[in-house]
């Protein structure tokens, strides 16, 4: 029974295999292993060709071949941000554009990259773009250097550039900075040429906000208003070109927060058109130019002279004669009379009658008014470009204090005598100016440098000199202008020169709640039409500021009023008296 049963269960346990069926199981497992083997060498013949793709990209990240984009909301942001005037109005933006280029490698052989002579193809493009100068142009592409030929050309352009069939004209598509405005406030934008470095003005001072990513997406708004600015530019160049003047500068500001509403300077540059070699013209003389202003100062010695009780009673008769001190003699323009009152030396502009005045408020305090005022250090403005004032060193002589006091001897910036006046007509507050719009709740405390009595005497005695003197071509009915002339000789080698006159108006409206103050500088007016001879302030820059006072009041939110002003009926008789 065990003999016969332990047999039974060897046969059961041990398994019973066909003949051929080992042969065939071993063959199916080495297929299935070359199999993966085979898989595993395409995995990974895609893997290195992906790293190498990516190696590639990164290599020409790294050269700066690609964007440098590093998310969808970076992609979708303006390269750079936009800058507005303080109603939204666009003065610069990223803007998409075309180009023209000349690629000498396009051919990709060792032959001309022109199919046709570089003459012919130029006398094409000037078809295209009439301003270019085609010789210029013909030896720029007979030259075979790589480069732009054009940065900014419009959509029909491109297509007609295409239509030539000249393969080495490559005309990309890229991110170009655009003034839409064109030269309006050219001086206080500034320009940016991005991929060469060049950038002044706003542009310039903006660089950090307008380029990153966190900030680039909100748009600046500046203190300037558009319709003011152009209103400003408008009227100076029609002065300009009335006298044949070498160059002008103006300045709109706010009185009570010092920013300014429209800067100008002529002539003026396009932006648009400005590259790597810059533009012309770029000079700012609203902030860079520095010139002895004339008698505009004759209020601000006034003033302090009032503020420091040398002048007190208004009706005081001051003598007129000309002035010895050391080895010259002050004179006025023309015989005045043996003596005058303070508001007569105003309206009349009496050197003087100013110079004593000067005098007996001293060296000390005069110098120290005009120091309160800024007058001894640049402009308090964000441009770059910042004219240095030309200061007397040291301690003032008694012929120093007498010349600064009608506005000789001390070279400042129109910017320089616009804040001041600010500060003279606003109750005596002195702002620094500033070309960003400001929150009402971040308007600058400022410092005192004038006594509020002072401003308040100071705005009668403005106003007279409109209605009575030098000023009457600066008044437009219903806006109470006050301001003061100012007609100086440009300095030169060996003295002044007679020839060469730096005529300004110096203006505030509407002196009975002074708002804004207006500076207009005429450079070298070679005389009006009427006459070679009007050369002075009342005849160049005052009328100016007639014209231009009634286009941007409105605009700034002054509306003329003809049933009111400035009271003066404490002082109307002592400008009548005598005359």
């Amino acid at each position: 029974m065990n003999t016969l049963a332990a047999p039974l269960a060897a046969r059961v346990a041990t398994p019973v295999i066909p003949a051929g069926r080992l042969p065939s199981m071993g063959l199916r497992a080495q297929l299935l292993w070359t199999a993966r083997v085979r898989v595993l060498w395409l995995l990974g013949g895609f893997a290195l060709i992906a790293l190498i793709a990516l190696l590639r990209i990164a290599s020409l990240g790294l050269a700066g071949q690609a964007p440098q984009r590093t998310s969808l909301e970076d992609a979708l942001l303006p390269s750079r941000g936009e800058i507005t005037d303080r109603n939204g109005a666009p003065l610069a933006r990223a803007f998409p554009a075309y180009a023209l280029r000349l690629n000498p490698e396009a051919m990709k052989d060792s032959g001309s990259p022109l199919v046709r002579s570089p003459a012919e193809i130029a006398r094409e493009l000037k078809a295209i773009f009439p301003d270019i100068d085609e010789a210029r142009m013909a030896r720029r592409l007979a030259s075979g250097r790589a480069g732009y030929l054009r940065r900014r050309i419009l959509p029909e352009e491109a297509n007609r550039v295409f239509g030539l069939g000249e393969t080495a004209l490559e005309i990309p598509r890229e991110t170009d900075r655009y003034y839409p405005q064109g030269t309006l406030a050219a001086h206080v934008l500034g320009y940016v040429v991005e991929d060469e470095g060049g950038k002044i003005g706003m542009e310039e001072v903006l660089q950090k906000h307008l380029s990153h990513p966190d900030s680039r997406m909100e748009p600046v708004a500046l203190s300037i208003d558009v319709r003011a600015q152009g209103a400003l530019e408008d009227e100076l160049r029609r002065g300009m070109l009335a006298t044949n003047a070498l160059g002008a500068a103006g300045i709109v500001l706010d009185v009570d927060t010092g920013e300014v509403m429209a800067m100008a300077s002529l002539p003026e540059f396009d932006p648009n058109t400005a590259g790597a070699a810059g533009a012309t013209n770029v000079f700012n003389r609203a902030t860079n130019g520095v010139y002895e202003l004339g008698s505009t100062f004759k209020p601000l010695t006034v003033a302090a002279a009032i503020d420091a009780g040398v002048v007190r009673d208004l009706g005081r008769q001051w003598n007129a004669a000309p002035v010895p001190v050391g080895s010259r003699t002050i004179k006025d323009s023309h015989a005045m009379g043996a003596s005058m009152n303070v508001p007569q030396a105003l309206v009349h502009s009496s050197n003087t009658v100013t110079a004593r005045v000067a005098d007996e408020l001293g060296p000390e305090r005069l110098r120290r008014a005009m120091m309160d005022l800024g007058m001894d250090r640049r402009p308090f403005i964000e441009l770059p470009g910042k004219g240095r004032p030309l200061w007397p060193k040291g301690n003032w002589s008694r012929v120093t204090n007498m010349t600064v006091g009608f506005g000789h001897g001390l070279s400042v910036t129109p910017l320089h005598l616009a804040t001041a006046y600010a500060a003279m007509v606003n109750g005596g507050i002195w702002r620094p100016s500033t070309l960003m719009k400001l929150d009402p709740t971040k308007v600058p405390r400022g410092r005192r440098v004038f006594k509020e009595s002072t401003s308040s005497r100071m705005r009668q005695l403005l106003r007279m000199i409109s209605l009575y003197g030098t000023g009457r071509n600066a008044d437009a009915p219903g806006y109470r202008v006050g301001g003061k002339t100012g007609s100086a000789e440009k300095a030169g080698v060996g003295g002044y020169n007679k020839t060469k006159l730096v005529s300004s108006f110096a203006a505030a409206f509407p002196m009975d709640a002074p708002r804004y103050v207006v500076v207009v500088v005429v450079d070298e007016p070679k005389g009006t039409i009427a006459s070679s001879f009007q050369r002075t302030a009342a005849f160049t820059s005052a009328p100016i500021v007639g014209r231009l006072v009634p286009r941007i009041g409105p605009m700034l939110g002054v509306q003329p009023d003809e049933n009111r002003d400035v009271d003066i009926s404490d002082l109307r008789y002592l400008v009548d008296k005598g005359e």
